[in-house]
């Protein structure tokens, strides 16, 4: 495919390489300063360009290496968002994040300040001095923002969590808007809420926050749709519906037929990156939701959570077998997530990373030559 996504294409994030880390940790206990921070960024997404292009990429992210989250980063940067200490953090199967979450203090929008303009922009100038591969940046999905909000951190003169929608649509309306401006052509919404909706036991949390869950698949298309209404023909939205992604854990199962009509049928996104690694995500009947066209399903059927290669002829078996419910034209091969969604990163080394990375190219190329 000559434009995003691409046949082979990967979700966004990579393990930080250890010097990186490790600046980053000084930096954060105020033994460096900011400008060797960023030099040390810049080089690291240098030597990882180099990398993408390497294993067969015709794109290219910056591994996510300037930030610490995959998601909390961006939304604190928020007009009238704030990152807030909770007393207990996001629950994996086994482990628990650090007790981090979002809180509305004000009104909220988007300003050409938002520091991830200026991350977009370093990509892509890396990028023309370099591989010269289209650049694809990701941002955490408005929906994660709402699904993520508790109970009391509602403020900034709102009356409740359905009286922040304007605002937020208007905001990250004007932050595609910023991001095309600055040259982005392929941006990608992250985005865990969707995951969540075929979860029984997520479900049921998210009432425990006050949030209606009958009908908020309506109701997240229709936040989304009215943020893409209009946006450049030649600037390609995708999403990515995340199962959870934290040092090879994970949060909710249960396969996308609850969303499949909606998210597939109903949203204006140009591409899916569907988790299909393991059954928890159900089989591929819910694609039959994909409408004929330009929208593309990418199958994320290559895990990120190890770092064993998959078998080659099970992955193209599958691969067939999603084409049973969506014309292979409009399929794509990925990992099934980030290898890194926070600085801590998956359980697998940086060279079985890469060999995650060259399968993908591999089956790709052989499937859709």
């Amino acid at each position: 495919m000559s434009v995003p996504p691409y046949r082979a294409d990967i979700v966004g994030s990579f393990l930080r390489p250890s010097v990186l880390a490790d600046i980053r940790r000084r930096h954060a206990a105020g033994e460096v300063d900011a400008d060797a921070l960023r030099i040390a960024e810049d080089t690291a997404i240098a030597e990882l360009l180099q990398q993408e292009a390497d294993a067969g990429l015709k794109l290219a992210t910056d591994g996510e290496f300037r930030r610490s989250w995959w998601h909390f980063d961006f939304f604190g940067f928020l007009d009238g968002v704030d990152i807030v200490e909770l007393d207990h953090g996001i629950q994996f199967t086994g482990v628990q994040t650090k007790p981090r979450g979002v809180e509305v203090s004000g009104k909220i929008g988007f300003s050409d300040t938002h520091p991830f303009l200026e991350h977009f922009r370093s990509l892509k100038d890396l990028l023309a001095r370099s591989t010269g591969a289209t650049p694809k940046f990701t941002i955490p999905a408005p929906t994660v923002l709402d699904f993520r909000l508790e109970p009391g951190h509602i403020g900034g003169g709102y009356s409740g969590r359905d009286d922040i929608v304007d605002d937020l649509v208007q905001a990250y309306r004007d932050a595609v808007a910023a991001f095309y401006d600055a040259g982005a052509r392929y941006l990608q919404f992250d985005d865990t809420a969707w995951a969540y909706l075929c979860s029984e036991a997520e479900l049921a949390k998210a009432r425990e926050r006050g949030i209606h869950t009958d009908g908020i698949a309506e109701r997240y298309a229709g936040i989304l749709n009215r943020i893409l209404d209009g946006k450049p023909d030649d600037l390609t939205v995708t999403t990515h519906v995340c199962r959870g992604n934290f040092r090879s854990t994970w949060i909710s199962s249960g396969g996308y037929e609850p969303v499949a009509e909606q998210l597939l049928g109903n949203t204006a996104y140009d591409g899916y990156f569907l988790e299909y690694d393991t059954e928890r995500a159900g089989g591929f009947e819910p694609l039959r939701f994909l409408p004929e066209g330009d929208k593309t399903v990418v199958l994320g059927l290559i895990t990120t959570k190890s770092g064993e290669l998959e078998d080659v002829p099970a992955i193209k078996a599958r691969i067939d077998e999603a084409a049973t419910f969506a014309p292979l034209g409009q399929l794509a091969l990925s990992p099934q997530c980030g290898f890194a969604s926070t600085e801590e990163g998956n359980e697998l080394t940086e060279d079985e990373q890469w060999g995650k990375v060259r399968e993908v190219v591999a089956i790709a190329d052989d499937v859709w030559r």
